[in-house]
């Protein structure tokens, strides 16, 4: 997955760079703002891609940090968005104190994970996250009673029913606050979901 969005870490730089979050549904980013602004801690940003959303965090006033993976990406953050720190890093191998965090954010950054995988990626960011503290998780999702593989334009990622991803993260330790669903209109056969969840 790495060399996948390394190899195209230009193109999504340049249309970030050009759009911010004009791109994403108005109910998305309130629901990221109620749950990661304002909190008593620091804020990571899990999957930041080129800054967008890290920018936009940290321009609300949180102690955000964004880690990626994708060393192309780090790169063009920090020179794009000089407020917040940028790490290069992955979800599972964080050099973070357990229970330091106040908020994360995973926002479609686990899509490409073979659903065997997904439990414990969310039982490592479970682990980050202070009692209490916010997780707002961004995905594709699915009607279908399974999860399902798709043809995604950097590298195969998967969709996943809305009720079963919850199941899924209140097995990590969370428990749902709120969830957001809705079709794309340029994309009807793309369906997004988020949930926000605390730590219990």
């Amino acid at each position: 997955m790495r060399d996948a969005y390394a190899a195209v870490a230009g193109r999504y730089a340049e249309l970030f760079d050009r759009s911010g979050l004009d791109h994403e549904d108005g109910e998305d980013v309130a629901l990221v703002e109620r749950h990661l602004v304002g909190l008593p801690g620091p804020v990571l940003d899990l999957g930041c891609g080129p800054g967008q959303w890290t920018a936009h965090l940290h321009a609300l006033g949180a102690d955000v940090t964004g880690v990626d993976v994708v060393p192309e990406f780090v790169a063009h953050a920090r020179a794009a968005h000089p407020g917040p720190g940028f790490v290069l890093g992955s979800m599972t191998g964080l050099d973070v104190p357990a229970h330091s965090v106040a908020g994360v954010l995973a926002w479609y950054s686990t899509i490409h994970l073979p659903p065997s995988e997904l439990d414990g990626v969310l039982t490592a960011v479970r682990r980050l996250l202070a009692p209490g503290g916010a997780l707002v998780l961004g995905f594709f999702s699915s009607d279908d009673d399974g999860v399902v593989p798709f043809d995604h334009a950097v590298t195969t990622a998967h969709r996943w029913p809305v009720d079963v991803m919850a199941q899924r993260l209140a097995g990590a330790g969370f428990t749902e606050l709120e969830r957001v669903q809705r079709v794309s209109a340029a994309r009807p056969d793309r369906r997004h979901a988020a949930i926000a969840a605390r730590a219990s």
